[in-house]
């Protein structure tokens, strides 16, 4: 009994210490904020890092197509965003919805994948909450965190893939038969 009891003690203190580690994670300024506690809400703000000038594969939901993109018929430059309506509204191409929770270290192992190497040309990732947007995941069927989500012109999803074991959005991308 009394090993049984030892085991219990610390398990319960293991599990304490985890919530107690993301909570002060995302209330202290981690990668994505709660909705809600003090940070910026998912819809709100771009993810990439701040940088003396923007690349073409960070952009904000704000930007759109440039007039000579359009004329020339060349894909718009890759997208990383907060999921929000009207994102989804003004991405063009092909969009994928990424289901991240920043107490996840697979979800940010994906993140630093895809600031690092970029989204290719013609690609919207939409970073969705995990926590917060269980709508989204009952619509989309999604189960667990990682999971990115291809989406058709109507928004209704066509593939899914969980990008847990190997978290770049190569693999995640070819796991949505996209190519990468």
């Amino acid at each position: 009994m009394k090993r049984a009891t030892v085991i219990g003690t610390v398990v319960g203190a293991v599990v304490v210490a985890g919530v107690a580690a993301a909570i002060a994670f995302a209330a202290g300024g981690g990668d994505a904020g709660l909705a809600g506690v003090g940070g910026p809400s998912p819809a709100s703000s771009v993810m990439a890092e701040p940088s003396a000038s923007p690349s073409p594969d960070r952009t904000s939901p704000e930007s759109t197509v440039e007039p000579q993109a359009a004329a020339t018929d060349q894909p718009a430059p890759g997208a990383y965003v907060d999921y929000s309506e009207d994102a989804l509204a003004a991405a063009g191409g092909t969009r994928v919805l990424f289901f991240h929770a920043p107490w996840c270290p697979q979800c940010r192992a994906l993140e630093s994948d895809i600031l690092a190497a970029g989204v290719p040309a013609g690609v919207t990732v939409l970073k969705v909450d995990y926590d917060s947007r269980q709508d989204l995941r009952q619509q989309y069927g999604v189960r667990i965190q990682t999971t990115v989500v291809a989406l058709d012109e109507e928004g209704n999803g066509t593939a899914a893939f969980v990008a847990y074991d190997e978290p770049t959005l190569a693999a995640a991308l070819s796991g949505l038969g996209l190519g990468g």
